[in-house]
Order: C-alpha cells, then sequence, then structure tokens
C-alpha cells in the first residue's frame, strides 16, 4: 500500500468518524436547548474541543479492523468515535488537573469560561475557579458519552460487551497513569526511567494505542491471538510516541508542533529525557531551573544545553528507536494480513519523524 493510498484511506476514515461526532453534537446541542442557552453553550465548547484533531485513535480502531476483513464502516467508525470521545474527555479533565487554560495557543474549556467571568468583573481566582468547573462537567459528559456511542454502534450483545471492557479497562489504566504523574509532581524524589514509561504507558498508550487496535480487532471477530499480538505492538508504539511528544516539548520547533517548547520545563514535567539527567553529573547544573515557574528563555536554553551535553536527549531518542523497533517485531507474523501490515509500518514511522 502507497503512501497516497495510506493518506488517501486516513481522510476516508476521518470523515466517517467526523460524521458520527457531528451528528452525536448536533443531537446533544438540541437536547440541551430545553435546559437554556448557558447549556447549549457548554456543549460547543465541548465540540471545539473534539474538533481538529488528527482522528488517530479512530484511525487505530479502523486500520485494524478493515485490515482484519471487517465490512461494517459505519460500526466501526461509531467505535472510533467512542475512543476520540475518551480522548476529548481525557484531554479536558488533564488540562484541569494540570491548570492550564489554554491548549495550542487558544482557550481551552476552562480558558474559555475564565474569560468569560474576568470579561464580567470576576476577580482572577473565582473565574479560574468557574472555569475549572465547567471543564469538569464537560469532561464528565464526554467521558460517559464515549460509552453510549459504544451503545449506539450497533453490534451484537456480545461483541459490544467485549467492546465495552476494552474501553473501560483503557479508561482504569489512563486514570491511574493520571494519579501517578500527579504523584510524580509533588514527589521529593525525581522518578527513575523505569517509573516514568510505567506512568506514560498507564496514562497515554493503552487507551491511544493498545485498546483502539484490540477494539478494531475484537469488531472484526479477529482470534485472541491477533488481539494480543495489536495490543503488544500498541504498548511498544504508545510508548515510544509518548517519548517523542516529551522531547518536542523541549527540542521541537513551536510553529511546528503548536507546543511550547518552554512549558514542560517550567512545570518540571517528569519524562524520560528528565529522569536520565538525574542520573548524570549535569543535573546539578540545571536541577534549580527545572521546575522553575518563572524560567527565562535564555535558562531554558541552558537546560537543553546540559540534556544534549549530559547525552540525555541521545539517549531519549534511542529509547523511541528501540520502541518503535520492537513494535515493528511483535507484528512481523503471518496473522497479520500484508495491507494492515504496511500500515502499520507506516504509523511506526510517523511516530519517529513526526513533528506535530
Amino acid at each position: 500500500m502507497n503512501a497516497q493510498r495510506l493518506h488517501d484511506l486516513s481522510m476516508e476514515r476521518q470523515a466517517q468518524v467526523d460524521a458520527v461526532l457531528d451528528r452525536f453534537f448536533s443531537l446533544s446541542k438540541n437536547r440541551a436547548a430545553k435546559f437554556g442557552a448557558e447549556y447549549v453553550g457548554l456543549w460547543k465548547k465541548l465540540e471545539s474541543s473534539a474538533s481538529g484533531g488528527k482522528r488517530f485513535r479512530p484511525r487505530m480502531v479502523m486500520a485494524a479492523y478493515e485490515g482484519l476483513g471487517g465490512l461494517d464502516a459505519d460500526a466501526a467508525a461509531y467505535v472510533g468515535a467512542a475512543f476520540e470521545l475518551l480522548h476529548t474527555a481525557l484531554i479536558v479533565h488533564d488540562d484541569v488537573i494540570d491548570r492550564d487554560f489554554s491548549r495550542r495557543g487558544i482557550p481551552n474549556v476552562s480558558g474559555s469560561y475564565r474569560d468569560i467571568a474576568t470579561t464580567a468583573g470576576i476577580p482572577i481566582p473565582t473565574a479560574e475557579h468557574r472555569g475549572m468547573s465547567a471543564a469538569v462537567i464537560a469532561g464528565d459528559l464526554a467521558l460517559f458519552n464515549s460509552y453510549r456511542l459504544i451503545d449506539l454502534s450497533g453490534v451484537d450483545a456480545g461483541i459490544r460487551g467485549l467492546l465495552l471492557e476494552i474501553l473501560d479497562d483503557a479508561l482504569f489504566a489512563s486514570a491511574a497513569g493520571e494519579l501517578i504523574d500527579v504523584d510524580f509532581s509533588v514527589a521529593a524524589t525525581m522518578p527513575s526511567v523505569e517509573e516514568v514509561l510505567r506512568m506514560e504507558r498507564l496514562k497515554t498508550a493503552v487507551y491511544s494505542f493498545e485498546a483502539p487496535l484490540q477494539a478494531g480487532a475484537v469488531l472484526a471477530g479477529a482470534p485472541q491471538s491477533v488481539v494480543d499480538r495489536l495490543g503488544r505492538y500498541g504498548c511498544e508504539i504508545g510508548i515510544a510516541y509518548q517519548i517523542v511528544d516529551d522531547l518536542l516539548g523541549v527540542f521541537g520547533l513551536e510553529e511546528q508542533t503548536g507546543k511550547s517548547t518552554i512549558g514542560d520545563l517550567r512545570e518540571g514535567k517528569r519524562t524520560v529525557l528528565i529522569a536520565h539527567a538525574t542520573t548524570t553529573e549535569h543535573w546539578a547544573e540545571i536541577r534549580p531551573l527545572v521546575g522553575k515557574a518563572d524560567l527565562s528563555l535564555a535558562e531554558a536554553t541552558r537546560i537543553r544545553s546540559a540534556l544534549e551535553a549530559s547525552g540525555s536527549r541521545e539517549f531519549t531518542e534511542s529509547l523511541a528507536r528501540e520502541y518503535v523497533a520492537r513494535a515493528l517485531i511483535t507484528i512481523n507474523d503471518p496473522e497479520i494480513p500484508a495491507p494492515m501490515l504496511a500500515e502499520l509500518e507506516s504509523v511506526a514511522r510517523g511516530v519517529l519523524s513526526r513533528v506535530k
């Protein structure tokens, strides 16, 4: 399968998932109207949070489903949309946890409601609380309705039960990973590389890669051996994805990634990059700077230089390549059809080369 065909297929799948989500939000806004314009406004903000993404998780669902012979594109689109809505719920809540009021340079749900409050003359602390409260409500709505989209997929009860278990296991793991991440942020000591990798697998890899691929396979009626194999691929590639994401958070180009390259350093985010640096002689030099709320651009440059001099950047990049290689080994099997293998190999290459 050539690159152009993969791109066209991805766009086709995205359109199918977008249609499901458009209908879901349209019905939800109409339903909300009877409760007042304010509630409709909340649904509009939630819809905005769910729009504009790459639909990566639905792509994993549909790649597995179609690659394993599935023919009901509508059902797959509903299951894919369920994982996209789960993703929306988790990032809305994650922004509350991190007390972030913007995402990709524009106000998120919390920021939008904070700004409405400040415009009305409400003091900042109260306005911020109002914004985060609205975001909790919006995230709850997205979370619950991710399960409802599985119900609405039209698949038989047995398959639906298996899909709900996969979704539930993904949420359960992600909550554990989020709690570990929260604990890291207040711990007196830095976690080890192994501890960071475990957190990233639970918080992100399971619901973003493992579960969507397994859901697509189950939906297609694949044997358990294939479901398990795709889960292992998803684990390895998901960890690689997050390692690269953390690298981009420090060394990426903001105009390409849409992500600040100083925010993670100011937050003192616990990443493989930082965890490795703590084991080197350069850590003493940058320890007072990592997590400094008012970190300057010059100080951020000092940290980056130390991360390179210490070998931490090279170690992290090498680790990402290692996880990608391990992912590819798991799918080098006759049980994986050739077109699907080609697509999963393309995903793996994209993880290492992505800039946004």
